[in-house]
């Protein structure tokens, strides 16, 4: 698979049916948070008129009168309205890392597809509200439901091209929503400091959560000798010759990198989950996501 590519339609008709699955087992956090807006299942923050009754208050003119509590002013002789508690659509943002990285072992886009799926079916059982973006450095792209359900959102990944393959995801370029949950799938392996990325996804009372596929060969390489190594991100090749104290060096960076997204997420009040590329999905999620709260149950 090349660089950027993205994953084949076959892959993605698999991770899709995968994630429909684990989606009636584990969805995003959505029922945890109380949401403002469009008329829908959840509990929201006002009344409305939903049958879930929550107080009373005394009528003013122009109330509409089919919630005056008439029980109420039979005994009282005083008008009170009937409170109830307003129904509104969860809003979620989802946003694909589409940079070479992300596709360019097998396994790892597998992950990162079983991911995407699993959001954009939460979201849809949920009834939210969703609107799904890519990124790749400084290029966006909005992605139609359509293109999504038909898996043709993969052919706008090439397209999707930074100006930089060494930019991190300029996530502040994208519209987000007020008020969303807002999901970002990246390995966050790109040079730089996190806070730009992680800034964005909780601005306008944004609820943000990093989901972080990666492959245990990133983390815990066994090099030695010589190696041709290719840039995911550019295709460009460059011979290293990987000596014990180089494979030490990267393996610390590599602690410490991950070490300091975690630390700027804590600060920003982003939840933070790594999912391992090759396990089962479903132990997958249990390992972090759902332990930090980036996923709950049904």
């Amino acid at each position: 698979m090349k660089p950027n590519s993205g994953p084949d339609h076959d892959l993605c008709h698999t991770c899709h049916h995968r994630a429909v699955a684990a989606s009636s087992r584990v969805r995003l956090p959505l029922r945890s948070r109380v949401w403002k807006g469009q008329t829908g299942e959840f509990a929201g923050a006002g009344t409305g008129s939903s049958l879930d009754f929550q107080d009373h208050r005394l009528y003013v003119p122009g109330d509409d009168p089919r919630h005056i509590n008439w029980q109420a002013y039979a005994r009282t002789g005083s008008y009170s309205m009937k409170l109830y508690r307003e129904e509104v659509r969860p809003v979620v943002d989802l946003i694909l890392d589409v940079s070479g990285s992300m596709f360019f072992d097998p396994q790892k886009s597998e992950r990162v597809c079983d991911l995407f799926y699993l959001c954009v079916e939460s979201a849809h059982r949920c009834g939210a509200s969703l609107q799904v973006h890519l990124v790749n450095g400084d290029a966006t792209r909005y992605v139609p439901y359509e293109a999504i359900i038909t898996h043709q959102w993969r052919e706008l990944i090439e397209p999707c091209q930074s100006s930089n393959p060494n930019l991190p995801p300029h996530v502040h370029l994208i519209s987000l929503r007020a008020n969303a949950i807002r999901v970002l799938i990246s390995d966050l392996l790109f040079p730089g400091e996190p806070e730009p990325v992680l800034r964005p996804l909780q601005q306008r009372q944004g609820s943000g959560i990093l989901l972080v596929p990666y492959l245990p060969t990133e983390m815990n390489p066994e090099w030695s000798g010589n190696y041709e190594m290719i840039d995911a991100e550019s295709s460009s090749h460059h011979p290293h010759r990987i000596e014990p104290n180089t494979l030490k060096r990267y393996k610390e960076s590599y602690i410490q990198h991950f070490s300091l997204w975690k630390q700027a997420s804590l600060r920003q009040q982003v939840i933070m989950a790594r999912v391992p590329s090759v396990t089962e999905l479903q132990k997958a999620l249990h390992a972090e996501a759902l332990l930090v709260g980036a996923l709950e149950t049904c």
